[in-house]
């Protein structure tokens, strides 16, 4: 059974950087698309970040509100991928969860992914 685990949230302040871990187990994960999508109270879940398995001219996508800001990166043989997150605003205040699937294609749709970490709450204060 797939399970995927989300760790590194915290309490920082506005400017600050924090990276954010995600460890899956109980498959192959190889040949898997990662994806990073946060919720912020009263709001919908939303894209962040997501890195396909294949190569492509593209193999990080990002939203625009965090590029340039946010990095997703992944560990193959580690079964991991993390986000790091630079120069944090107050709105970047939410819970962050990790999600994988095997498509490479609709990356930014919540949809399309079949297993997803409980999230890590991540707080910017001004």
């Amino acid at each position: 059974q797939v399970h995927v685990e989300e760790s590194g949230g915290g309490l920082v302040q506005a400017g600050d950087s924090l990276r954010l871990s995600c460890a899956a187990s109980g498959g192959t994960f190889s040949r898997t698309t990662w994806g990073w999508f946060r919720q912020a109270p009263g709001k919908e879940r939303e894209f962040v970040a997501a890195t396909p398995w294949v190569w492509t001219a593209v193999n990080t996508y990002y939203a625009d509100s965090v590029k340039g800001r946010f990095t997703i990166s992944r560990d193959n043989a580690k079964n991991a991928v993390y986000l790091q997150m630079n120069s944090l605003k107050r709105e970047d205040t939410a819970v962050y969860y990790c999600a994988a699937t095997y498509t490479t294609v609709g990356l930014t749709n919540a949809a399309v992914y079949q297993y997803w970490g409980q999230g890590t709450q991540v707080t910017v204060s001004s």
